[in-house]
């Protein structure tokens, strides 16, 4: 069995007795503890980590040699690597362009398309590619009482001829949906995340394969750091990337109600520094992507996908195997500030490149530089008045930017929440209930921000408890 480079869905094994296997939340297996601290620190489970010590998922980019129906051996097919070619940037642009055609025309010929669209590049740079064509149904979501996000999918699609519907994720959705999304993640990532599951009864409709986005802004993007760091300033900047805010905390608590030997902190560096050691890669811009894309992106981004793949066939361009080898051959210098896709989008759609960019609105592709020049200053701040405008207008709910705020904030919510966080048995009787309440409380009157990601991660514990246990 070979994985691919970038996996678009877990596949678990047992690793007591050597077998693929469904995942379960079985009560006969051990708890792995300490990576369920890793996972509420940062949102997804580290390596190939789950829940139990028996129950792990196949790595990235790796054969597993059958012996029967049991794993006999399993060696790495492939690894991430930095070799930049000596190329012009035009050639770069034209060789993606060529490629990306290449890898869409495989995976979407004879199908009815369902393109998710937003205010970014990696959904316009698919509009570009797909062309004209009134076979494609694109989408998009906004939140109730939160910001016009669906201008700028419903102006793609006109400009592409594409089908369109504009949808509106509601408040409170989570609630009714959330033992369902439970049991299609396997509480393997958080809830506040999947938004698209409030308008999943749309999607019947709509077409038969899903041609997703996902991870085209980590690939064609710089990581934000000098290329030539240390090892152990590497493994700082991967704790600032990782960790959620409140996630340390919340990381460092679960260990100490749950009696763990030695430090939390110094456990996760242990971990990540073990992680990192596969990686063979001085370039640090092109180490942390490999790492984010050996890691992160298989643990929370596919494990996101759930909603999606329960409905249809899903096709990720910038997964294929082939995006992520020429990616190792692109010099770092092009892949910085997303050149290669606005560039290309410019080059074969102009009227796309004309649309604003929702970051820099009202700039487009050509003009989003001058965003922060004297000349929007005025621009910016009418946003900034009507943002506190429109906060004062909503009242104590507030302009909804954010998914925990839609799912969290609000009577209902509050109630729905303190349900599950206090009146499930098995999860309080496995989390110290003093322990929830001082997150829950801290939510609620020191910092909803930073406080948000805890509450959701004991969230997401219940739910694995609530189901484990068939409460």
């Amino acid at each position: 069995m070979q994985s691919p480079i970038i996996p678009s869905k877990p596949l678990f094994y047992n690793f007591r007795t050597k077998e693929f296997c469904d995942f379960a939340f079985d009560l006969s297996m051990d708890q792995d503890l300490a990576s369920i601290c890793f996972f509420t620190a940062t949102g997804f489970f580290l390596g190939d980590t789950t829940y139990f010590k028996d129950l792990k998922v196949a790595k990235p980019a790796t054969l597993y040699q059958m012996d029967g129906n049991k794993i006999g051996h399993e060696t790495t097919s492939w690894q991430w690597h930095y070799s930049p070619r000596d190329i012009s940037f035009k050639q770069t642009v034209e060789e993606f362009a060529h490629l990306f055609d290449k890898i869409t025309k495989r995976g979407t010929s004879g199908k009815k398309v369902i393109l998710p669209l937003s205010g970014g590049l990696d959904s316009r740079s698919q509009a570009t590619v797909l062309g004209k064509s009134e076979a494609v149904t694109a989408y998009s979501y906004q939140f109730e009482d939160g910001i016009n996000e669906n201008k700028y999918g419903r102006a793609i699609a006109a400009a592409q001829n594409f089908q369109y519907q504009g949808l509106t994720i509601p408040r409170s959705y989570l609630w009714e949906k959330i033992e369902k999304l439970a049991r299609l993640n396997h509480c393997l990532s958080d809830f506040t995340h999947q938004r698209q599951i409030a308008v999943e009864d749309k999607y019947e409709t709509m077409g038969n394969l899903f041609f997703l986005g996902h991870w085209g802004d980590v690939l064609f993007d710089d990581m934000g750091v000098d290329e030539d760091l240390s090892e152990e300033e590497v493994l700082q900047v991967l704790l600032k990337k990782i960790l959620k805010k409140g996630g340390l905390e919340l990381g460092e608590a679960l260990w100490q109600a749950w009696g763990l030997a030695g430090d939390f902190s110094t456990a996760l560096k242990e971990k990540l520094a073990e992680l990192m050691s596969y990686i063979d890669i001085d370039n640090t811009q092109a180490k942390i992507r490999a790492f984010k894309s050996l890691y992160w992106a298989p643990r929370w981004t596919s494990t996101n996908l759930c909603v999606f793949q329960n409905h249809h066939r899903v096709f990720l361009p910038y997964y294929d195997d082939e995006m992520c080898r020429f990616i190792c051959t692109v010099p770092e210098k092009f892949l910085a500030a997303r050149q290669i896709q606005i560039e290309y989008i410019k080059m074969m759609a102009p009227a796309l490149a004309q649309i604003p960019w929702q970051h820099f609105d009202p700039c487009n592709l050509y003009n989003f530089k001058d965003y922060y020049s004297v000349r929007y200053l005025p621009v910016r701040a009418w946003r900034k008045v009507k943002r506190n405008v429109n906060q004062k207008l909503l009242g104590q709910s507030g302009l909804i930017t954010r998914n925990w705020e839609i799912q969290f904030c609000g009577k209902h919510n509050d109630e729905q929440l303190q349900k599950y966080l206090f009146s499930v048995k098995p999860f309080t009787a496995w989390i110290p209930e003093k322990l929830t309440r001082s997150f829950y409380q801290k939510f609620l009157t020191d910092d909803d921000v930073f406080y948000s990601h805890p509450l959701s991660m004991l969230l997401t514990l219940s739910l694995f408890c609530k189901l484990r246990e068939g409460y």
